[in-house]
């Protein structure tokens, strides 16, 4: 059952049992008012017929009962009281009557004179209301019995009630039409908002809940609309994060098959053909530099899978140090390519990991060595920072197109793939770095400019000593 039929049930019931118990009780409570006053307009009658009969008769000085029922019948033709029923009798027998009593006079042992007994007669749509009594008349017990009918006051009650009936229906039926069109107002937020919730089930995600009822039902709307937000772009963070991962395994799976292609093509030249002693020699180079390619892709996948895993504790140290004394480790080798490295630093002490440092310093100066069409210059420089160190690695290479910087840091992405791989290149060195970066609490930037060079900024913001 929906929450908008039961809203209008619920008020229709309150309105049947409030109207009806409300009006049934009001009707209830005037007849019975009604019917007292009836009652104690018979009973003042009564008394009336008493006294007159009284005065009038002089009862005391009768001597003849007879005359009394002769009395009597002239004072109920002379009466302006319609009594559908008059008694007089004794212990005898009957001295007058006009009309039939609905209750005799045999249980008026224990009545007392002057005392009147009044008792309701219903049956077949006659309702009488009898006022009896007893007189002492010459030491001789009389009973006077009077009956008023009173039908005409249940059929008003009966007519009323049927009339209010008639209403509670009309007004049952007017609120439960109103109390539904209330009800569909009031619950029109709910069902477009479950509207929305379905449409994002299905899929569309850009589905919002637009309701601007300026109450509790607009207070859920928004929190509902924030929260979509919310699940959207982590929606979307995710369906990136996939696409990512594809790319990552599609690029590793290409990375692996040529260096196993050459292995396996040269170690099958050997196995199955005779070659000469320099043939031998150049098919062994070829496996061992495949080999190694695929041992440093190996090493580098490692090494990104460990600082994601490994919680490191930076201590103190020295950047000038450390990039002095790679530089004089790398400096030969560069120069045998015509590459000149060189090196400026700040003296000081920071927090930080070194040999993630050095890791860092080595893949960024590799970087810019591959950079090189020919002869250059690679420049590192470092300075102290509040936060840390900054660590530059500038060379004057062949730059890069502005729309790649922001996926240079992608592992296995390259900007020129067949020029990189012939260098020996994964693309593995720039997202390494960025997660040593990371841990030292810093980011890596890039500034590049097609034919001019590239500026790689590394911020490690572990703490200054």
């Amino acid at each position: 059952m929906s929450f908008r039929l039961r809203t209008m049930l619920c008020i229709v019931m309150l309105l049947a049992l409030t109207f009806g118990a409300g009006g049934s009780m009001l009707i209830s409570l005037s007849f019975r008012e009604s019917l007292e006053n009836e009652q104690d307009t018979a009973i003042k009658s009564y008394r009336m017929i008493e006294n007159t009969m009284v005065l009038a008769n002089s009862i005391s000085l009768q001597s003849e009962l007879t005359d009394l029922g002769s009395t009597l019948r002239q004072l109920d033709e002379q009466s302006d009281t319609q009594w559908s029923v008059l008694q007089l009798s004794s212990d005898a027998g009957v001295l007058y009557r006009s009309g039939s009593l609905p209750y005799g006079s045999e249980d008026t042992g224990d009545w007392e004179e002057g005392q009147c007994h009044v008792r309701l007669y219903r049956e077949d749509g006659v309702s009488l209301l009898q006022v009896s009594g007893i007189l002492q008349v010459n030491r001789q017990t009389l009973y006077l019995a009077a009956a008023y009918d009173v039908s005409d006051l249940y059929e008003l009650r009966d007519s009323q009630l049927a009339i209010y009936y008639r209403l509670l229906l009309a007004v049952v039926l007017v609120g439960a039409v109103m109390s539904w069109a209330m009800a569909a107002y009031l619950t029109r937020p709910l069902y477009k908002l479950s509207r929305v919730t379905r449409e994002i089930a299905g899929g569309n995600y850009a589905s919002r809940a637009d309701i601007r009822s300026g109450d509790e039902f607009q207070q859920l709307a928004e929190d509902f609309n924030r929260m979509t937000d919310q699940v959207e772009e982590n929606i979307v963070r995710l369906q990136d994060a996939m696409r990512r991962q594809e790319e990552f395994m599609g690029s590793f799976a290409h990375e692996l098959k040529t260096p196993m292609t050459s292995i396996i093509g040269y170690a099958d030249l050997i196995r199955s053909q005779s070659l000469s002693p320099e043939e031998e020699q150049q098919a062994a180079n070829y496996i061992f530099s495949e080999g190694r390619r695929l041992e440093s892709l190996s090493l580098k996948l490692l090494d990104l899978l460990v600082l994601k895993k490994w919680d490191f504790s930076l201590t103190e140290g020295s950047p000038a140090a450390v990039i002095k004394g790679l530089v004089h480790v790398l400096r030969p080798s560069m120069a045998e390519q015509g590459v000149t490295l060189q090196c400026r630093c700040q003296e000081g002490r920071c927090l930080m990991d070194a040999d993630l440092v050095k890791s860092l310093v080595i893949n960024l100066a590799d970087n810019a060595r591959k950079a090189m069409d020919g002869p250059g210059n690679i420049y590192i420089l470092s300075e102290m920072t509040d936060a840390g160190c900054r660590i530059r690695v500038a060379d004057n290479g062949r730059g890069m197109p502005e729309a790649e910087l922001t996926r240079i840091t992608e592992a296995f992405y390259r900007v020129d793939k067949s020029r990189s791989r012939a260098q020996g290149g994964a693309g593995l060195g720039l997202a390494l770095c960025q997660e040593i970066a990371a841990l030292h609490g810093g980011s890596l930037s890039f500034r590049s400019k097609e034919g001019q060079g590239t500026i790689v900024t590394a911020e490690l913001n572990g703490g200054r000593v």
